[in-house]
């Protein structure tokens, strides 16, 4: 969730913040796949902590948009494995391996949950009524319907939320299935895994967040390392910027990708033939995968937010707070976005540019601790009503033109 877009405009904005990972990928000889060597050195540079947002792995598994869904829950858990195993062989921790499920939401994201999961089961209800529909057709029309395809129902995806039999099932398969790499797999010996589950409160990445502060707090921490999280959410982003760690990075799917976004997708899923599910399989397990690095955004943030000629000392991680608050006015999950903002109609650089604006005159920052400083704050909104008008004209104008756009394309 988070900030529409924001990764899109990020990664056009700071381009080399993104760089390709370097997969290996496994070996067949005489007709058998032998597994990558985890204990091999990492093309992609060794890394001490990996974790990973298990949310953002067991939805797409569960439900993927390109391929055919799983059929059972088995099969299921099975891809989430299948996809946390070529997770683990690209990033390859060798210190800490943190699995964070999300446990009940915050008070402040349920209602918008809650709205989430009731729009999910209309979606469900509504299409199982259309394909009864068509099965009803082609009986009609003299075709034989099996049973098992009449009886097949579309899963529920409700029934990832925490206190759900599915959760529970993920849960310890999650733990025997870490038992047995550590049992099985020599590159995991000196591996120290955490599972944190749907019985534990929080989000996902809250946890990860509360574990890495947790362990700056101890007097043995190493500053120098390095620290990866998993997930394809925006959130992760501001996430990483406030831990002011300075080697982190995010790892996650290339969703833009060419071969990604211009295939084209059976609109039947369920009922399709083995041949074409097994080509619809291969193309999706070959996704790119991207590194965020998060080190070279703050060193980009570090040249955009600098202000010279103050009357005091700059400083540069506190300014790193006030552009992650700045984010939050353009989308977040907890509180409504200010209408006037669009990340695509570069907002947050506006946003920065007041700032620039009012940093020297109130002598402070907009946040500090996690607590905000309202009179900047109510300096900064005040300066952005000023300009609120012509950023609703704006950016009405600039969707009147890509809606025409789109018409004249289709014509």
């Amino acid at each position: 969730m988070g900030v529409p877009s924001f990764f899109r405009w990020l990664s056009r904005k700071y381009p080399k913040i993104i760089s390709p990972v370097l997969e290996e990928h496994p070996v067949i000889e005489d007709g058998v796949q032998l597994p990558i060597d985890y204990s091999s050195a990492n093309p992609n540079g060794e890394l001490d902590n990996l974790y990973l947002d298990m949310n953002g792995i067991v939805h797409p598994c569960s439900h993927p948009e390109n391929k055919p869904p799983p059929e059972t829950e088995d099969e299921m858990l099975l891809a989430v494995f299948e996809y946390t195993n070529r997770v683990l062989n690209m990033a390859r921790p060798r210190k800490v391996l943190m699995i964070a499920v999300d446990g009940v939401a915050p008070r402040a994201k349920m209602n918008q949950q809650r709205a989430r999961r009731f729009r999910s089961a209309r979606d469900a209800k509504l299409q199982n009524e259309a394909r009864e529909q068509v099965l009803r057709e082609k009986e009609d029309y003299g075709e034989v319907i099996e049973d098992s395809v009449k009886n097949k129902k579309t899963w529920d995806s409700n029934a990832i939320t925490p206190g759900t039999p599915f959760m529970d099932k993920l849960a310890m398969a999650l733990r025997y299935w870490t038992s047995f790499k550590l049992a099985t797999d020599p590159g995991w010996k000196s591996l120290q895994i955490i599972i944190s589950d749907a019985t534990v409160p929080g989000e996902g990445e809250h946890k990860i967040m509360n574990f890495i502060r947790s362990q700056r707090a101890d007097s043995q921490y190493n500053p120098n390392t390095t620290h990866c999280i998993y997930g394809l959410d925006a959130d992760l982003i501001f996430l990483g910027l406030a831990t002011h760690e300075p080697h982190f990075k995010i790892l996650r799917e290339d969703v833009f990708a060419n071969n990604n976004y211009k295939r084209p997708r059976p609109t039947d899923m369920v009922n399709l033939s083995e041949e074409d599910k097994q080509q619809l399989i291969q193309q999706d397990s070959e996704k790119p995968f991207l590194w965020l690095h998060i080190s070279v955004l703050r060193e980009y943030l570090s040249a955009e937010l600098a202000v010279p000629h103050l009357s005091f000392q700059f400083d540069y991680e506190r300014a790193i707070d006030d552009w992650v608050f700045m984010c939050f006015f353009c989308g977040n999950d907890f509180l409504p976005h200010l209408p006037c903002l669009d990340v695509r109609e570069n907002s947050i650089d506006i946003l920065v540019d007041i700032w620039k604006t009012i940093l020297p005159k109130m002598k402070t920052y907009l946040t500090c601790d996690g607590t905000l400083n309202l009179e900047p704050v109510e300096a900064l909104l005040e300066q952005l009503g000023q300009r609120e008008t012509d950023l609703f004209k704006k950016n009405t104008f600039k969707r009147f033109v890509n809606k025409k756009r789109m018409i004249d394309g289709r014509n």
